[in-house]
């Protein structure tokens, strides 16, 4: 048996709207830069979406969560600008709290730099990466997409890390954020930015000590569609084997993410003994090339991710990202210190709740009394199932929400809230949740969800996140 350290199981995770390139089209007048674009939901960010790609990977592993040893994380949007989000995803995937964490910023190479952490490290590791950048809706924002992607590393791997090779130069100016600033700038001065690009990507390719004549997938620096068949032009590689890889047309360009989630689709039920190569950039400029070897054929399920999408209007489109329209909150009725919410992060993150000694009931939360014997008992900690059944549902309208929601409602309209019940073991527990990525008045009583981590509401500039509802 072969125990090489290399790939053991993916995730990949799209938000779940996309806006079409014919809403484009219609809006400006010209023509769309990419077919679609995945659009995040007002509650989602790069923390979201990380967290429901690392949870993909290791639901398609048999890896205990608290035996990561390594978790790093690449995104050119982190949720703020200075803050560590790594030990939120930790948190709230399960991860011990000695496991190293590892975060990579600044420029959309950062996905190369994560998967050469997780594959250096020791025993099982993580590498996420995950992105939303945003863009002026006139130039760069008419491409701009979401998404994540995640491997997990162990020994044994199906696919291993062949090669790496890494190119810089002083070229500044080709994808930027000014400080403060959200969005992404171009200089646009196209012949600059394309020949830097194919240049740096393609010599790092190349630099590859691997037989370019095994490669059968390739993905390339994709900000565009024309850009990854420029750069292999200066490469042995076909049209097929770059399309293998080639995602920008069907999630947009998802900064840092965009490659990574390339090269699962390039991995995805590989041939044994082939060669996929990524090809990652980041302005400023550097370009990092890894190639790796299939041993054990893979199924990423990248296909069933970008097929699982629902088209929206371009104006809802920039509604949930909060591009048109502005909010302004008064007071916090529903307002919980942070101390309050950290002492309950568990049970909003992963549902931890207590289960009787005596007589095995469970309490959720896990608090107070044993809810069947009565009696004062020290619980035993269980972690509840993320999958229940909707007992009862409402909807919440304009204006109907504490003050927190606001900004919410205003970008995603009316939401659904429900009592969920799930089963364990011989008992059930039942909790209220909200509901996400469903239309409010399409959901019913007996209905089944499963719960997501997603952004809850901002007070005081940091957000709280905690599990809400979609339907299974």
């Amino acid at each position: 048996m072969n125990y090489a350290r290399g790939i053991v199981a993916t995730g990949v995770y799209l938000p779940q709207s996309r806006l079409n390139g014919d809403e484009i089209e219609a809006a400006w007048g010209t023509s769309a830069p990419v077919s679609q674009i995945a659009v995040p939901a007002a509650d989602e960010d790069a923390l979201t979406m990380a967290i429901a790609a690392a949870r993909n990977a290791l639901d398609d592993s048999k890896i205990d969560p608290r035996d990561i040893n390594h978790l790093a994380i690449g995104t050119t949007t982190p949720p703020l600008e200075e803050e560590e989000f790594a030990p939120r995803a930790a948190s709230a995937l399960g991860l011990n709290t000695d496991c190293e964490l590892e975060a990579a910023t600044q420029s959309t190479v950062a996905g190369a730099n994560v998967l050469l952490s997780a594959a250096a490290a020791s025993g099982p590791a993580l590498a996420v990466v995950s992105d939303a950048p945003k863009g002026d809706p006139a130039e760069v924002g008419q491409r701009v997409g979401a998404g994540a992607a995640a491997f997990l590393f162990d020994e044994g791997g199906a696919v291993i890390l062949a090669d790496s090779a890494t190119r810089s130069r002083d070229a500044p100016g080709l994808r930027f954020r000014e400080r403060g600033s959200e969005t992404v700038e171009e200089l646009d001065i196209t012949t600059y930015e394309r020949e830097t690009i194919r240049d740096l990507v393609s010599t790092a390719a190349e630099a590859l000590d691997i037989d370019h004549e095994a490669v059968d997938g390739a993905s390339l620096y994709q900000p565009t569609p024309d850009i990854p068949h420029r750069i292999a032009r200066a490469l042995p590689y076909d049209a097929e084997t770059v399309e293998r890889g080639t995602l920008v047309n069907d999630v947009g360009d998802a900064g840092a993410a965009t490659t990574a989630i390339g090269l699962l689709a390039a991995l995805d039920e590989s041939d044994p003994s082939s060669v996929t190569v990524a090809g990652f950039f980041g302005s400023g400029a550097t370009a990092v090339a890894l190639a790796f070897e299939t041993r054990t054929a893979i199924d990423a399920s990248v296909s069933e991710a970008i097929d699982g999408g629902v088209s929206i209007p371009y104006a809802a489109a920039l509604r949930e990202r909060g591009q048109i329209g502005e909010t302004e909150v008064a007071g916090g009725g529903a307002h919980v210190s942070l101390p309050s919410w950290q002492r309950t992060i568990q049970q909003r993150y992963r549902l931890e709740a207590g289960q009787c000694p005596n007589c095995e009931a469970v309490a959720f939360p896990p608090e107070g009394a044993c809810p069947d014997c009565h009696k004062r008992v020290e619980f035993d900690k269980i972690e509840l199932p993320r999958s229940g059944e909707i007992v009862a549902v409402t909807v919440i309208g304009q204006g109907g929400a504490p003050p927190e929601f606001v900004e919410l409602q205003r970008r995603d309209g009316p939401f659904a809230v429900a009592i969920v019940e799930v089963t364990a073991g011989d008992g059930t527990a039942r909790f209220p949740v909200q509901l996400t990525d469903c239309e409010p008045d399409e959901v019913s009583v007996g209905d089944r969800v499963v719960g997501r981590v997603r952004r809850i509401y901002s007070v005081e500039g940091v957000t709280r996140y905690g599990l809400k509802f979609v339907p299974e």
